[in-house]
C-alpha cells in the first residue's frame, strides 16, 4: 500500500480510504437496507487494516450515527489510535435541526461532540462539512470548526459536495480570519462521472488541497460488465438515480475497463481504481464483503500506460449533475 499526506497537514493516509456507509443498524426510514452489523463491520475493517489501509470514512448521517459507533468500536479493538485516520462529517442543518439549534455555530459544535462520543475518540482526524449548507452562513460553520481545531477535537477540515467557487470562497474567508481552512475535498468522481476534472481538481492542485472522491466504482458499475447485476445494485435506489440515465453511454467505458482487466489479468475493480489513482489523493471504496478489499490492494500495484489511460477516457461525454449535487442545486 502507498501513502500520501492530506493537504498541507502532517496526516499520512493510505492511497485508498475505506468507505463506511455500508456499516450500521438498519432502522425504519433508513436510506440503505444492506448495512452490516458490528461483527461483520469488525471483520471488514480488520481485512482493510491487514491490507495496509489506515484511512476510514464515515458520517453522522450514515445509519443514524450507528456507522460511527460500529466503526469506532472496531478500530479501538483492532488498532492503536496512532495507527488509523478516521474521517467523519457534519450534515447540513435540516429543518428540525434549525429549530433545535437556531444558531449555526452551536449546531456544528454540538454535532462535533456527538460524533466524538459515538466514535469513542478524543480527536477526529478529518472532519468534513458533508455538503454545502445553504441555510447556515459558512462563517458560522468555519468558526465552530476552527474552535474545535484549536481545542484539539479535530486535526484537519474537509468539505464534500461543493462547487469550486464555494470551496474558494470558504478558504478565502478562513485565510482572512486566520482560521483553519478546508484541506480535503470529497466529491463524486469515477471513470463514468468526471465533471470535477474541469475546475475542482485544478483548484485543489493549485491550492494543495487533497482529493478523496466517493463512489469510486460507481456503486459497482465499474467492477462488472453491463447487464451483470447483484442484489446490492438492485436495492440501491439512490445509486440507480445517479447512474441509470446514462447507462448506455457509460457502457462503452465499462467495456474498455473489462478489456484492460483481461489484458492485465486482473479485476475490473483494479483497473478502474488504478485510473482514479492517477487523478486524486485517496479514493473512497466501500466494502461489505471481505473480498472487496482485494480490488484496492491490486490497484495499488497496477500501473496503466499513458495510452491505456487515454483509451479509458476517450469515450466519455459530459454528464449532468446527479445525486447530492443535483439536490443541492434544486
Amino acid at each position: 500500500m502507498q501513502y500520501a499526506k492530506l493537504g498541507r497537514t502532517d496526516i499520512e493516509v493510505s492511497r485508498f480510504c475505506l468507505g463506511c456507509m455500508g456499516f450500521g443498524e438498519v432502522r425504519e426510514g433508513a436510506l440503505h437496507t444492506w448495512t452490516l452489523g458490528p461483527a461483520e463491520t469488525r471483520r471488514i475493517i480488520a481485512g482493510a487494516l491487514d491490507a495496509g489501509i489506515n484511512f476510514f470514512d464515515t458520517a453522522m448521517a450514515y445509519s443514524f450515527g450507528t456507522s460511527e459507533q460500529y466503526v469506532g468500536e472496531a478500530l479501538r479493538s483492532l488498532a492503536k489510535r496512532d495507527d488509523y485516520v478516521i474521517a467523519t462529517k457534519v450534515s447540513a442543518r435540516s429543518l428540525q435541526a434549525m429549530q433545535d439549534y437556531p444558531d449555526g455555530k452551536a449546531y456544528v459544535s454540538a454535532m462535533i461532540d456527538a460524533s466524538l462520543r459515538r466514535l469513542g475518540v478524543d480527536t477526529i482526524d478529518l472532519y468534513y462539512l458533508h455538503s454545502w449548507d445553504y441555510h447556515t452562513p459558512i462563517e458560522d460553520i468555519l468558526a465552530a470548526m476552527n474552535d474545535a481545531v484549536r481545542a484539539g477535537k479535530i486535526r484537519a477540515l474537509g468539505i464534500s459536495n461543493c462547487h469550486p467557487y464555494q470551496l474558494a470562497k470558504a478558504n478565502a474567508l478562513a485565510e482572512a480570519r486566520g482560521w483553519a481552512r478546508f484541506e480535503v475535498v470529497q466529491s463524486h468522481m469515477n471513470l463514468i462521472f468526471r465533471e470535477d476534472e474541469s475546475e475542482l481538481l485544478q483548484l485543489c492542485a493549485e491550492d494543495q488541497i487533497s482529493t478523496c472522491p466517493y463512489s469510486a466504482l460507481a456503486a459497482g458499475r465499474l467492477s462488472r460488465l453491463p447487464g451483470q447485476t447483484s442484489a446490492r445494485l438492485e436495492q440501491d435506489t439512490f445509486a440507480k438515480g445517479k447512474y441509470d440515465a446514462t447507462a448506455e453511454q457509460d457502457s462503452a467505458i465499462i467495456e474498455r475497463v473489462a478489456e484492460l482487466a483481461e489484458r492485465h489479468q486482473t479485476s475490473m475493480t483494479a483497473v478502474s481504481l488504478a485510473w482514479l489513482l492517477t487523478k486524486v489523493t485517496s479514493p473512497i471504496v466501500g466494502a461489505t464483503k471481505p473480498h472487496h478489499i482485494e480490488g484496492p490492494a491490486a490497484a495499488a500495484d497496477l500501473v496503466l500506460t499513458p495510452d491505456e489511460l487515454a483509451y479509458l477516457e476517450e469515450p466519455y461525454v459530459p454528464h449532468a449533475l446527479v445525486g447530492v449535487m443535483a439536490q443541492n442545486r434544486a
